[in-house]
């Protein structure tokens, strides 16, 4: 009984900060890794960040998510982007960022070489269409994954069906349909606030979700609070990158 206390004890402990080395290794074998689109990428840093490394909390990873889906662009690598950076500033950011796709060009590199050397062989033909159905049931558990976590009441769950049929029976332009959930989201957080909520890292009790090293209730640290200053730096080092890839 002593054993079990000691190790319910520890399970609640607050993890420690992952070092530079650690976060190095997991970004790199996650670019190796991350097969199912962003759905299957997104269920895979939940797994690991959230559930087992708890380099950050539920809520926390929630809300960066929302953020991401939101702007354009890959949610997945922005979000990988965006928890690299919180955790090792500007370090940590670059690279999550880079290693979420570099090993993903070799092997793109590497099944391009296979198919135009051997895309008639039957066998190799076979192989890639074998792979089809794979994927696709690791997008529909990674879809269930994260909507059973993010949909926490009726209406959510009625926005998302809404959303389903909006884009696949009438073809309703995407960023329509962000608009039109943001805005019902807009007003039911007026209206009706404990419906439009997460279920956050600790809605079901610290037991079923321990302490996280970035947790609901940790500070923001002080790279990541808004200053006009590092906004201006970080727009002209935006915008000398993007004149240059046009200059190249």
């Amino acid at each position: 009984m002593n054993s079990a206390l000691r190790k319910s004890s520890a399970a609640i402990t607050t993890p420690r900060a992952p070092t530079r080395a650690e976060a190095l290794r997991y970004w790199w074998k996650l670019g190796w890794i991350s097969f199912g689109g962003p759905a299957g990428q997104i269920a895979i840093m939940h797994r690991e960040l959230v559930e087992q490394q708890r380099w950050i909390s539920e809520r926390r990873f929630l809300h960066a998510l929302n953020y991401c889906m939101v702007l354009p662009g890959p949610e997945a690598q922005q979000l990988a982007t965006y928890i690299g950076w919180l955790i090792h500033r500007t370090w940590g950011g670059i690279v999550a960022g880079a290693l979420f796709v570099l090993p993903s060009l070799f092997v793109l590199i590497a099944l391009s070489w296979i198919y135009m050397a051997y895309g008639d062989v039957p066998e190799v033909v076979g192989a890639l269409y074998g792979v089809k159905p794979a994927v696709t049931a690791i997008v529909l558990h990674a879809a269930w994954r994260i909507g059973s976590r993010a949909l926490t009441s009726p209406p959510l769950w009625a926005i998302a069906a809404a959303a389903f049929v909006a884009i696949y029976v009438f073809a309703v332009p995407f960023p329509a349909i962000v608009l039109a959930a943001g805005l019902i989201g807009a007003l039911g957080g007026r209206f009706a606030p404990e419906q439009f909520t997460s279920g956050g890292a600790h809605a079901m009790g610290d037991a079923a979700h321990p302490p996280a090293v970035i947790d609901d209730d940790t500070p923001t640290p002080p790279h990541a609070r808004f200053r006009w200053s590092h906004l201006l730096v970080v727009v002209i080092i935006g915008l000398l990158l993007w004149l240059g890839t046009l200059g190249a």
